[in-house]
């Protein structure tokens, strides 16, 4: 029978039934991924830009560096995570029983994010906010990489992949906006340090609770725990990276998550010091998001009649021409304009974080039928790895690149710094974006292909 949350197709049977999650399944799936973009946004819209430099007081080189010492950390975590995921079986499961390990230490590594330590030194604060960003690294990856390597297994349709990613965004959009609201949160809570840690510890303890449900309404096909792979990680690495569908949506998934994270990182910035109107920032990145969730669903019924690949580049090339007007942006630049701008912009947005997600079960498909095994947790930890280093690299290069020009805590900046973050806001993740559309040409596993991959699994079960 069916748990909770899940239907399933009479007459069918096998590792590949038509076993799917319910709607309300799905939406309760969708939590898993608004805990962890909330976790994942406020990093890089709030925490290492705004609250190291301007309330923790940070040097920006050394805020810029903290992220990236997490990567190193995520560099062996997340696909050793993915690998243990595969192999392992644990309370019934490969996957969801991590969710109940990782769901505390999760929210409490959050909530100490946003401690002030009371170092007196750069390098103790440097020490102290590095030390906890890892720990929460090493949490989040143990319940973020066997969350997203159970999309293609509980989603095996072509077309139901794109359905259930396009809830995983809702919710992960809905993260955004979680990670928008933790600086009026902190505000409301009596600002400062103390209204950060405040707003750290409520958001640490909501973030904990959604995974218990999560792991009710999930399934696990044991058809596929069967085909789990026998190599060393490493071994699984060289398989991965030798397959020609798998380098290049990663290409162009990497590229576009520049994008994403420039603009995250950016944003608060650009409104606070190139426009001065820091107050509109919340209001544009809630107008941004809204877009994003309405048109999301216009989105999934056009790659219903497309390839995957052809939609993402539909995306990308919307969000790049309003990220390249934005260059002409001034101080005095209508409100309504640049509202309309913003929205604009969240009709691209959302499908260049979804496609990717939803295009990656494919390739674990085409590694099944070649192989004869099921390498979900590896291709998803590198997915994991690899989105993180890429927002933790274009943070550090940014925040070190202001610092040299002179960025100051809590000053009037100089006409440079203000051109640079214009320019780090516009022109750059355009540039990313046009750079994933030309990676995305030619894109080799189609709908006709996938067909065809399905039928000789089907064949050979």
């Amino acid at each position: 029978m069916p748990a909770v949350g899940e239907s399933a197709s009479p007459g069918t049977s096998g590792s590949r039934e038509n076993r799917v999650l319910s709607p309300g399944g799905r939406t309760v799936f969708a939590l898993g991924d608004l805990t962890v973009n909330t976790a994942i946004s406020a990093l890089s819209i709030v925490y290492t830009t705004y609250f190291l430099t301007q309330v923790a007081g940070l040097r920006p080189a050394l805020a810029g560096l903290v992220p990236f010492v997490g990567r190193i950390v995520d560099a062996i975590t997340d696909p050793a995570m993915g690998r243990l995921s595969d192999r392992t079986w644990l309370w019934g499961g490969r996957r969801r029983p991590y969710f109940l390990i990782g769901a505390v230490p999760f929210g409490a590594c959050f909530a100490l994010l946003w401690v002030e330590p009371g170092a007196a030194s750069q390098w103790g604060l440097f020490a102290y906010y590095t030390s906890i960003y890892c720990l929460l690294s090493i949490a989040l990856t143990v319940v973020s990489v066997p969350y997203l390597a159970l999309i293609p297994e509980m989603a095996i349709d072509y077309d139901d992949r794109t359905s259930l990613n396009t809830f995983r965004s809702v919710g992960a959009i809905l993260g955004v906006f979680c990670a928008i609201a933790l600086r009026p949160v902190a505000s409301a809570l009596g600002d400062g340090p103390a209204g950060f840690a405040a707003a750290g510890i409520a958001y640490g303890l909501l973030m904990m609770l959604p995974w218990l449900a999560i792991h009710r309404v999930t399934f696990e096909r044991p058809g596929f725990a069967r085909r789990a792979p026998g190599e060393t990680l490493f071994e699984g690495f060289r398989v991965a990276l030798r397959r020609r569908a798998f380098v290049k949506l990663m290409g162009f998934y990497l590229t576009g998550r520049i994008a994403m994270d420039l603009v995250g990182s950016m944003l608060i910035l650009y409104f606070t010091y190139w426009l001065g109107r820091g107050d509109e920032f919340e209001i544009a990145m809630a107008l941004f998001l809204l877009t994003t969730i309405v048109t999301l669903p216009a989105w999934l019924r056009l790659s219903r009649h497309r390839d995957k690949a052809e939609v993402f580049q539909m995306g990308c090339a919307i969000w790049m021409l309003v990220q390249g007007l934005l260059v002409f942006s001034a101080p005095d630049t209508n409100s309504a304009l640049l509202y309309g701008l913003v929205c604009l912009a969240g009709i691209g947005y959302g499908v260049v974080d979804l496609m990717p997600w939803a295009m990656l079960g494919e390739v674990i498909d085409e590694d099944e039928l070649e192989t004869g095994e099921r390498r979900e947790g590896l291709y998803n930890g590198l997915f994991m790895f690899l989105r993180k280093l890429a927002g933790a690299l274009v943070v550090l290069v940014l925040l070190s690149g202001l610092d040299v020009i002179g960025f100051t805590r809590g000053a009037e900046q100089s006409e440079g710094v203000r051109r640079a973050i214009l320019v780090f806001s516009s022109l750059a993740p355009a540039s990313a974006l046009a750079l994933s559309i030309w990676l995305a040409r030619g894109y080799p596993i189609t709908r006709a292909v996938h067909a065809k991959i399905v039928q000789r699994l089907e064949q050979g079960a």
